[in-house]
């Protein structure tokens, strides 16, 4: 397990990120042929992102769950050219997986799959952590303490944007 971190932090990175959210959703449970091939088509994905930090992707979180059966990976990118070179390219192993998923689902709405992407520009962003480990865009970027009581999330935010 994790180890907490006692006290209050927040997540420091000074460029621009991306945001980006995509999950699955089983929608007819025991149509296992369709749904277990994309719930396990994550796995090789992120193993070969963690293992290749160069393609751009900072660090993410799973969630699941269990009904209606739904899976979420929260993940951080250096840059939106960088998620749509992963998800485009044909020696990654996202391109062979979207296209198993077309041919094997398609629009027969056993499973749901989706996606949200957001850009994030340098102060335009909180985050505190009180008593938890390194975590989301914290565990992906800079874990760092919130120094003083006045240390307040607009200070932050106001002082990132001055920068």
């Amino acid at each position: 397990m994790i180890p907490v971190i006692p006290g209050r932090y927040t997540a420091q990175i000074d460029s621009s990120f991306v945001v980006f959210l995509i999950g699955m959703r089983v929608n007819q449970f025991w149509s296992f042929s369709k749904w277990v091939p994309v719930a396990q088509a994550m796995a090789p994905m992120l193993k070969t992102l963690k293992a290749h930090p160069e393609k751009g992707f900072l660090g993410g979180e799973n969630f699941f769950r269990l009904f209606p059966t739904t899976t979420l990976l929260l993940s951080y990118w250096r840059s939106f050219e960088d998620l749509e070179r992963f998800a485009r390219s044909p020696s990654e192993p996202h391109l062979a997986a979207w296209q198993r998923f077309n041919r094997a689902v398609g629009n027969d709405g056993t499973v749901g799959i989706w996606h949200e992407t957001y850009l994030i520009e340098p102060g335009h962003y909180e985050a505190i952590y009180g008593n938890m480990p390194a975590f989301g865009l914290a565990a992906a970027t800079e874990h760092v303490p919130i120094a003083k009581r006045g240390d307040t999330a607009k200070a932050r935010v106001q002082k990132a944007q001055t920068l």
